[in-house]
């Protein structure tokens, strides 16, 4: 109840004072900015060589462990002992891969992202003072009425950004 007065005073004072409000979608600018798309591409590009070696050494134990379940019973116990310590070091080393793998992914995903975030700010901004917004808006809203939603113009604006910086030698 004293939230409803709360936001009634606000939405007076707001339409009184004739401010200007807008805010930005954060989640539609992280998947549809063209920065977002091209930090994507070359995440993917970066990582394939290592993601490919973690298939062939995933293709490899599968292997040796359909080769010990197939030829394991007419094997010495010998042999069969040293095939099996060879499985569990190779599931071991793959283990540790794969989690380096998943550290340097993040690690770099996380680089990308704070770029982003940083052209997004600058977009904002510069769609703020251009526009002459009183007030944007950008993470952490529950509710938005969708007329106050600017994020098509900080798309644009992210998308110049991206024309300009690869327009520059």
């Amino acid at each position: 109840m004293l939230a409803a007065g709360v936001l009634m005073l606000a939405a007076s004072v707001t339409a009184a004072a004739g401010l200007k409000i807008g805010y930005v979608d954060t989640g539609r600018l992280l998947e549809e900015a063209p920065q977002a798309r091209a930090a994507t591409e070359q995440l993917k590009r970066e990582f394939a060589p290592r993601e490919e070696e973690m298939i062939v050494i995933q293709n490899e134990l599968k292997a040796l462990e359909d080769r010990l379940a197939r030829d394991g019973a007419v094997m010495s116990e010998s042999e069969r002992k040293r095939m099996s310590v060879d499985i569990l070091a190779k599931k071991r080393e793959f283990r540790r891969k794969q989690e380096e793998f998943r550290e340097d992914i993040n690690l770099r995903r996380n680089d990308a992202i704070g770029t982003l975030q940083e052209l997004i700010k600058q977009a904002i901004e510069k769609v703020g003072r251009e526009g002459k917004f009183d007030l944007i808006l950008y993470e952490g809203i529950a509710f938005a009425n969708p007329d106050l939603d600017i994020t098509d113009i900080v798309l644009k604006g992210l998308s110049e950004i991206e024309k300009s910086s690869s327009s520059t030698p």
